[in-house]
């Protein structure tokens, strides 16, 4: 029998109970919940299973582009390649996979092991990271940032352990020592990852190559580790609602599971994973920094059905903590009489701001900037 349609506003006070127990949704798994509660229940019309949400593997022609770093700064024909190759993948559909990066495999696995390891620690051990203030170095918490939408919405099923630079610097030593220096040599590797990717994407706007890296506007500032537990009911529910992200660009390390879709003419396109490789995809503000020459794309993440839980960790390129509040547009050498501005003026703090009252319930926030 299919479930009966939930009243969210009278969910809420249920989910705001299970958020105050600090256990997440692996608690609940390790309960033996055969039956999820009604808060994770989604609409009809936004689950996985949806007819009317069409999905597609592929084998239709859309895939998802995967360019190699590798050579980076070694042959200029390579890099030319690379560049055009970011410049159409980042236009067409905003979504893309890297290899040859630079970052270790070894790094990478360690990384992902040392998600799990915190998830899977006993619950009373996480208890004292479950935080949902914000303003705090780290927090752990599960499904997303509940109290700050706009309106009563369904859970998301997965718990996320994340950490953010305060003042463009991190404090490494704020993590938890049980995934520390995992982590540590991670996001090393990614802040060097971004002088890269920060040159070709500067050069595939046709903007001189350290354009990006000079205005501030493209840090490793946010790092989310996600966990998915396996689903009793996945059907019912998702990992992580349809939404496009408030940054410019954003880097996700996922394992070899699956469940990670990107809306391509409106049609949900599976990513696949591949050994080494990162999934790129342009964020709302650089949809607005490029006068839509960029594209940022929705997506989604399905609950995981069976086998092993999910796990995922995902960087956030972002402006640098003093140019929150500088105002901007789109960048002024983009822009011509055949090519005027699309976008307002605004502030990344504003633009964050509207993204957090609509954003987080599915909703895009680009609209409310345009001219």
């Amino acid at each position: 029998m299919a479930p009966a349609l939930v009243d969210y506003t009278a969910a809420e006070k249920e989910l705001y109970e299970f958020d105050d127990l600090k256990i997440g949704v692996k608690g609940l798994v390790d309960a033996g919940v055969t039956h999820i509660p009604r808060f994770f229940i989604h609409p009809p019309e936004c689950r996985g299973n949806n007819s009317s949400a069409p999905q597609n593997n592929g084998a239709d022609g859309v895939e998802i582009p995967v360019i190699d770093l590798e050579g980076f700064n070694e042959n200029d024909d390579r890099r030319v390649k690379m560049v055009n190759a970011i410049r159409y993948a980042c236009a067409t559909g905003g979504f893309f996979q890297i290899v040859n990066h630079g970052v270790p495999v070894a790094v990478m696995e360690e990384m992902v092991e040392s998600i799990r390891r915190f998830h899977e620690q006993p619950q009373e051990a996480k208890m004292e990271w479950y935080s949902r203030d914000f303003s705090r170095k780290v927090n752990y918490f599960s499904s997303g940032d509940i109290k700050g939408r706009a309106k009563p919405v369904p859970a998301e099923w997965r718990d996320t352990l994340s950490c953010r630079a305060a003042d463009d610097q991190w404090d490494f030593d704020a993590l938890p020592e049980l995934c520390r220096r995992e982590m540590k040599e991670y996001m090393k590797n990614m802040i060097d990852l971004q002088e890269k990717l920060s040159e070709l994407m500067s050069e595939a706007l046709g903007l001189s190559k350290d354009h990006l890296s000079s205005t501030g506007y493209l840090k490793p500032m946010r790092l989310s580790s996600h966990y998915y537990p396996v689903c009793p009911e996945p059907d019912l529910t998702l990992g992580t609602i349809k939404h496009s992200d408030p940054s410019l660009l954003t880097l996700v390390l996922q394992d070899k599971g699956n469940g990670l879709q990107v809306l391509h003419n409106d049609q949900w396109v599976d990513i696949p994973a591949v050994d080494g490789a990162f999934v790129a995809n342009i964020g709302d503000f650089m949809q607005l920094l490029s006068n839509d020459k960029f594209k940022s794309v929705e997506h989604r993440v399905l609950a995981t059905s069976f086998g092993k839980p999910r796990i995922s960790a995902v960087s956030f390129f972002l402006p640098c903590a003093k140019d929150m509040h500088k105002p901007c547009g789109p960048i002024k050498e983009l822009l011509s009489d055949n090519s005027p501005p699309i976008y307002r003026i605004t502030s990344y703090a504003e633009f964050m701001s509207h993204y957090r009252v609509v954003g987080q319930i599915g909703g895009r926030a680009l609209p409310h900037f345009k001219l």
